[in-house]
């Protein structure tokens, strides 16, 4: 019996996020992460960049839903599934306690964390990893099929 193989070509995106939202994302309760421009749905994987947004560690929401997670940076920390790209109507709530206003709101699903981060460079915007980089992820998750 064989494994069904992957898709070729550019099935795959980066996206580098900064902490300590890499982390809720992973915990499955922030299942928004706010763009300034639209992306398209697919999959990506989620890269813990450089750098800590302090300030957020202050706001209960990020506080309680991180609590106790190590916060790695500098690495690919998971996977997820963007299945929407949106923004709310103007004088509408939020479509989550997570969503900025007049940010594109990406819709994430299916999100899978590494048990071994994975060190790698990430940039703005969507990024296209190293064939060797989705290997290393791919080790860590052998039953995931996009």
């Amino acid at each position: 019996m064989s494994a069904t193989p992957l898709p070729e070509g550019d099935w795959i995106r980066g996206i580098s996020i900064k902490q300590p939202w890499t982390a809720a994302i992973l915990t499955g309760e922030k299942t928004i992460e706010n763009r300034p421009r639209p992306w398209r749905p697919g999959w990506v994987l989620l890269h813990a960049g450089q750098q800590t947004d302090k300030p957020a560690l202050r706001l209960p929401l990020v506080a309680r839903t991180i609590r106790g997670r190590e916060l790695v940076t500098g690495a690919v920390v998971g996977i997820a599934r963007i299945t929407d790209c949106h923004q709310d109507p103007e004088g509408s709530p939020p479509c989550s306690p997570w969503a900025h206003t007049g940010a594109w709101h990406l819709k994430l699903a299916d999100v899978q964390a590494l048990a071994l981060p994975i060190p790698a460079r990430g940039q703005l915007g969507p990024w296209r990893p190293t064939e060797d980089l989705v290997d290393q992820v791919l080790q860590q998750l052998p039953d995931f099929r996009p």
